[in-house]
């Protein structure tokens, strides 16, 4: 249920991203529109039913689409049902929440999305999921429950920070000759809009929008909720009340443990010298593969 919450705000900030730069683009704003649907490994389901990447063709696809499975429709009806399942362990406003925005949202997207409601639409899908959240972590016992709500949205955002940063360097830049320009720099400074991280970083950082410093920002900085570091710690320390609540380990609380050494005491010098594509890739597939493993582990799909 929280994976799917977590991914439609993802979708929706993605969408943002993307619209504030091709809104900018003189030349090929479809190769911006492009790069969200690549990050959100929806190109194959895209591209089988349109043939351009046309900005009102990406935008109701990822919004609206029920053809999609990812589509903010299609996630936060899962979601919906998967709560409807589970109401009897979900206290009376976690519900009414998840529900409310199932509705609100079955009636905001029941029409194609005109350019000038998409900044009010991206909103309320935000605006939303943050309600969701309020209401779990103001009303639930700190129980397995919680845990497991926790688990999902910070292995999904994790996912997601990390396609983000994988796709800037390989769809979004024009070209090689462009790293460390301008237009470089601009779009990690786009890319930090995209995880609700642009201020944060002005306050956290002193040093300006660079791809090292940045990178560094969202992958290592525990301080950011949407970081590597952030997740993955958020990851591990539900696991363990799991294991304590349930006075045993299970394999993904290896996995977890592991993932969480790759990113402990580094520095960004290290990750970029392994390889930045090489080490969010990494991540992105131990990140997966511990998904699974909790699922297996626990017997339950999150």
């Amino acid at each position: 249920m929280f994976r799917f919450l977590e991914r439609a705000e993802n979708t929706a900030r993605l969408i943002e991203a993307g619209f504030r730069i091709a809104l900018t683009r003189s030349t090929d704003a479809e190769a911006e529109w492009k790069s969200v649907i690549i990050t959100l490994a929806a190109q194959n389901g895209f591209e089988a039913k349109y043939d351009s990447y046309d900005g009102a063709h990406v935008i109701n696809y990822l919004l609206r689409d029920v053809g999609n499975p990812s589509s903010v429709l299609s996630v936060v009806k899962a979601a919906r049902d998967n709560a409807r399942l589970v109401r009897t362990a979900l206290t009376t406003e976690v519900w009414a929440a998840v529900n409310e925005t199932w509705m609100l949202f079955t009636e905001l997207l029941k029409k194609p999305i005109r350019e000038v409601d998409l900044p009010m639409v991206l909103a309320t899908i935000r605006q939303q999921s943050a309600l969701v959240r309020g209401s779990l972590n103001g009303t639930m016992l700190r129980k397995d429950t919680y845990h497991f709500c926790q688990i999902g949205t910070h292995i999904e955002r994790n996912d997601n920070t990390a396609r983000i940063i994988d796709v800037k360097y390989f769809a979004l830049l024009p070209a090689l000759s462009s790293v460390g320009g301008r237009l470089d720099n601009v779009q990690w400074e786009t890319l930090l809009r995209s995880v609700s991280a642009h201020r944060a970083f002005r306050w956290a950082v002193d040093e300006d929008f660079t791809g090292p410093a940045i990178a560094n920002f969202l992958i290592l900085d525990r301080r950011l909720p949407r970081s590597t570091a952030f997740c993955v710690a958020e990851i591990v320390a539900s696991l363990g009340y799991l294991a304590e609540d349930y006075g045993e380990r299970a394999a993904c609380h290896d996995l977890a443990d592991a993932l969480r050494a790759r990113v402990h005491n580094r520095n960004i010098s290290s990750i970029l010298d392994e390889g930045l594509h090489e080490f969010i890739g990494s991540v992105i597939n131990d990140t997966a593969v511990l998904g699974q493993q909790i699922e297996q582990d626990y017997r339950f799909r999150i």
